[in-house]
């Protein structure tokens, strides 16, 4: 599987989640997060980092020309677009972008089959919560192209492997206090994870 480390906001833990096998790391871009980075210092962030890993830049209710502008500014090479949106949103957005579902029901998780997608819990806010999905919603269905996130955590990363999801996108399972990674824990999911 692969592995997302989101809500980055510092140099020191994003260059520990990649020696740990980190695939991608996560910025937020949406100020009422506790995890809220600013374009400039994600943009600082960024160019120290090592090629082939990739930067995801996280959205809430903004616009197409908004989050473009922003991921050219920081370098950010993918869009995660968390909130609902129509398919024109995606057309007029024009960057590579990732589709986030926030399911609140079963057949949630059977949307969009044909294109990668990231599926959280529902909750008020958006992502960090530590929600996690009834994972009996993924039984016999395809996840190869389902990135899990939702009370993730290196206790039960390793529980996913049989659904076969491409990969799982983790935050508050693996931080010491908001924003502020638990290098232990970062790279004991990895682990988990990828073993």
């Amino acid at each position: 599987m692969r592995v997302k480390i989101c809500g980055i906001t510092n140099l020191d833990d994003a260059m520990n989640a990649i020696a740990s096998g980190a695939d991608a790391l996560g910025f937020v871009f949406y100020p009422e997060s506790p995890r809220y980075i600013s374009p400039e210092n994600a943009k600082s962030i960024i160019s120290k980092l090592p090629p082939f890993i990739e930067k995801v830049a996280l959205f809430v209710n903004e616009t197409p020309e908004t989050i473009r502008s922003i991921c050219r500014e920081t370098g950010s090479t993918l869009a995660q677009i968390h909130f609902d949106v129509s398919d024109d949103f995606f057309s007029e957005l024009d960057f590579p972008s990732l589709r986030v579902i926030r399911a609140k029901a079963p057949q949630d998780v059977l949307l969009y089959p044909d294109e990668y997608r990231l599926i959280d819990a529902y909750c008020e806010g958006y992502g960090g919560s530590g929600k996690r999905l009834n994972i009996e919603w993924f039984e016999n269905v395809d996840c190869s192209k389902i990135i899990l996130a939702g009370g993730l955590d290196p206790h039960n990363v390793g529980t996913l492997k049989t659904y076969g999801f491409y990969g799982v996108d983790v935050s508050s399972g693996v931080e010491k206090s908001h924003g502020l990674k638990d290098h232990e824990k970062v790279s004991a999911f990895i682990q988990q994870a990828k073993s």
